[in-house]
């Protein structure tokens, strides 16, 4: 392996099919390819590199978390993509959209996990300690493939062991087993293998993505998150979804200790992400590691949080992935100027309700800063000299994009708003996006341009650019499965439910974040602006506080699409128009007018991924999810 797991590997293991049941655990019939596969060390880690393909690429353009809900919102030529068909409710049994279960789906990345193994032990020439690592990281992508499957289908078919091709399916478990029994069994492997994990890799350089124990441990706490959110946890609306003997596959009692669980297990993985040298991309950071001079405090605050994600394998990506990023830097960016040909697409774009989502200059919601002209915010305002860091000198936007956090100009790009990098590095002379009916940054083609007026930054590294007006050069990076700042938030979620109301335990660890924001503490933002002062007082005030925390910093990461599902709010928020500026008018008066793009609907079934179809004919014992 040259250079990180993203080098293409040989797919030995994807040629292997499974008999009549797609989503079986059956041991390949081509037993002499498999015999070669491990007949020395070397094929052996050819096949533990396979292991790792059957990742879902979080990057991907066609990763519904990050266009499926309502976040991200494209021109009506490109609606037929996979996440959009699903953010549209256009979803079916017939043919899912997004299936991992069936053929190429995640079981065969767990019959492949079975079948190494099953097989290791026997290879000859490799050490023993190489042996015990290379299980263990098995047992850990085992355990997160059991997990991203229970996440989008809840009750799931767990697959444990290998079936010998000549055993009769009849005989083999098809039933679908109980969360309770799916999660019990992920983190059971996860402890298994955790203590054979080492704590840092020992060649950065050609290892980068490979499981390690904080890795392991931060799957394990996003598990057990998952595990006692409101859709696992006491959800009585699946109380008729039962197995074949009549057992509920969701748990119906509510079970507080589960957020004690989750916890401790948020608390163990930061813990070991600290012992393993992890810590919050910062400012000062941006600095160190690209030498771009840089005067402002502002501009360097917007280019070290841009950074925390592209910046390649930097100290806060627990987990990243190792697929090409440059489909998502392409669909992301705007036409900075007037290319001679359109090198970006510029359709990934984010809602108007993201951009109102981020919080004011001082740290709290727009809707509840005192000091905040929310009534008039999609009136027009004229850039003073104070802002000229955000929006160009002397050019007219809403009010909706002045006074706000550091992290909306960071994450999110507007019309007549600066752009610093990509290719204009000096902080005295970016780029300004011109974005009305008309102009540069608007539609070039049917296809290509921002519904909704904005586009999401933070995809977009800084050294990407394009060059000569024709092409696009972009810059890979490690897009990220998990960051430091996420377990951070998921710890003082965890600790916020486990108590009767915050302390200091539960601010501690999202002031860390807001800290690197710019920002002030949770306590004194709300108590010196806020019209709800006392609200981080309240276990429930404090619950939205730390979902709105969630949605900003993770925003286009692909966390909110699965967050609002664990916490079951993506009824709510999807029964909502998606709206945008009115982008195909050249005036400012009627570019600022808000237009509804669409109105989604989404309805119970929607939380679950609907078994396909075909599945359920071959198996008749496979129930299928309700609503489907």
């Amino acid at each position: 392996m040259k250079k990180n797991i993203y080098i293409t590997i040989v797919l030995i293991a994807s040629m292997f099919h499974s008999c009549e049941r797609d989503y079986l655990n059956v041991v390949p019939d081509n037993v002499a390819t498999i015999d070669n596969a491990f007949s020395n060390r070397f094929n052996a880690q050819k096949f533990l590199f396979t292991l790792y393909s059957a990742l879902p690429a979080p990057g991907d353009r066609n990763n519904p978390a990050l266009n499926g809900a309502d976040e991200i919102w494209y021109p009506e030529t490109e609606r037929n993509r996979t996440g959009v068909r699903i953010a549209q409710g256009f979803q079916s049994a017939t043919n899912p959209s997004y299936n991992l279960w069936g053929d190429n789906g995640l079981y065969e990345g767990i019959r492949n996990c079975n079948i190494f193994l099953s097989r290791i032990d026997g290879v000859q020439g490799l050490q023993e300690y190489e042996k015990t690592i290379w299980k263990a990281e098995a047992k850990v992508l085992k355990a997160y493939y059991h997990f991203y499957l229970a996440r989008m289908y809840g009750p799931i078919v767990i697959s444990d062991d290998l079936v010998a091709v000549s055993e009769s399916l009849d005989n083999v478990n098809t039933n679908r087993n109980t969360i309770d029994e799916v999660f019990a069994y992920v983190v059971d492997l996860i402890d298994e293998a955790l203590v054979d994990l080492p704590l840092t890799l020992q060649n950065d350089s050609e290892e980068l993505g490979r499981i390690t124990q904080p890795i392991a441990a931060a799957i394990k706490a996003r598990v057990l998150i998952t595990y006692a959110s409101p859709l696992f946890n006491g959800n009585s609306v699946y109380s008729g979804f039962v197995n074949q003997d009549g057992e509920p596959f969701f748990p119906q009692a509510y079970a507080p200790e589960k957020w004690d669980n989750a916890a401790t297990a948020a608390k163990e993985a930061i813990d070991l992400c600290h012992d393993a040298g992890f810590r919050l991309f910062k400012k000062e950071d941006y600095i160190n590691r690209s030498g771009n001079p840089i005067t402002s405090d502002i501009t360097l605050l917007k280019a070290g949080l841009r950074s925390r994600m592209t910046e390649k394998w930097n100290f806060e990506i627990v987990w990243g992935h190792t697929g090409s990023t440059s489909g998502i830097e392409y669909e992301s960016m705007p036409r900075l100027y007037n290319y001679l040909t359109n090198p970006v697409a510029s359709r990934h774009a984010p809602t108007l309700r993201i951009a109102e989502m981020y919080y004011s200059k001082n740290g709290v919601p727009i809707e509840e800063d005192v000091t905040y002209d929310y009534a008039n915010r999609y009136r027009l305002r004229t850039s003073a000299p104070e802002d000229q860091y955000h929006v160009e000198q002397g050019q007219s936007t809403a009010i909706l994009n002045f006074d706000r956090e550091t992290r909306f100009y960071a994450d999110l790009a507007f019309d007549r708003g600066v752009w610093y990098g990509n290719g204009a590095n000096d902080e005295a002379n970016p780029w300004f996006i011109h974005a009305r009916g008309g102009e540069f940054a608007s539609v070039f083609e049917i296809s290509q341009y921002s519904v909704t007026g904005y586009w999401p930054k933070k995809l977009v590294a800084i050294p990407t650019q394009v060059n000569n007006g024709t092409s696009l050069s972009t810059t890979r990076y490690a897009f990220p499965i998990i960051r430091l700042a996420d377990l951070y938030l998921y710890y003082a979620e965890a600790l916020n439910e486990s108590k009767s109301a915050p302390d200091a335990q539960v601010y501690e660890y999202i002031d860390l974040v807001r800290e690197r924001a710019g920002l002030g503490t949770v306590v004194d933002s709300w108590s010196a602006f806020s019209n709800n002062p006392t609200k981080p007082t309240t276990k429930n005030g404090m619950r939205e506080i730390i979902q709105q925390e969630r949605m900003i910093e993770m925003a286009f990461e692909g966390a909110r699409f699965w967050d609002l599902r664990r916490w079951k709010l993506a009824k709510e928020y999807m029964s909502k128009p998606i709206k945008g500026w009115n982008v195909l008018e050249a005036e400012a008066d009627d570019y600022y007018t808000v237009r509804t793009l669409y109105n989604p609907s989404y309805s119970e079934k929607d939380y679950l991924w609907p078994i396909p179809e075909s599945e359920t004919i071959k198996d008749p014992d496979l129930i299928q999810n309700p609503g489907w």
